[in-house]
């Protein structure tokens, strides 16, 4: 019996938002972030920063795939010896890949997240501002939503907001 409470509540709460909330609007606050020319500037000042040590992983994946590969190929006709020393080379350049790999995500990671952190009051600047200027009651996250009218997203404004600042 309380499940059903519980649920019948919730159904007339959320039907009867309409009759208290005139101006609902929805937004993905994600998309108006990296849609912004402040993101494709971010975008492309990583990929410069970062080029020089992608190239250096690539070239650490080429000599552990180069180095397996020569493993498995004289897998049957080497000596024991010779194959131990293959692997010990193959797990080392495996393992400089992996650390090497790990390193550059974390740090790219680190980036992405002062990038956010930087951005975040323009964001809220940005919401805040069409929200008092057109007066919304509700603004719901766009990805909450099943089906929203072009007219009540406002993602591409507070985009447009964010490149004007």
């Amino acid at each position: 019996m309380k499940r059903f409470t519980r649920a019948a509540t919730l159904a007339a709460l959320m039907f009867s938002a309409p009759a208290w909330a005139q101006k609902i609007a929805v937004l993905s606050v994600e998309e108006a972030l990296l849609t912004s020319n402040a993101a494709e500037s971010f975008r492309e000042e990583l990929k410069k920063e970062f080029s020089d040590d992608e190239k250096q992983l690539v070239e650490l994946e080429k000599q552990a795939r180069e180095l397996r590969d020569k493993l498995q190929k004289n897998a049957g006709l080497s000596s024991e010896e010779d194959l131990k020393q293959m692997r010990l080379q193959f797990q080392k350049a495996f393992a400089e890949f992996q650390r090497r790999g790990q390193g550059l995500q974390q740090q790219r990671a680190e980036r992405e997240q002062a990038f956010i952190a930087e951005m975040r009051p323009r964001l809220d600047k940005a919401i805040r501002e069409l929200i008092e200027k057109d007066q919304f009651d509700i603004v719901i996250t766009k990805q909450a939503t099943v089906y929203a009218a072009d007219s009540v997203d406002l993602t591409e404004r507070v985009t447009e907001l964010l490149n004007k600042q």
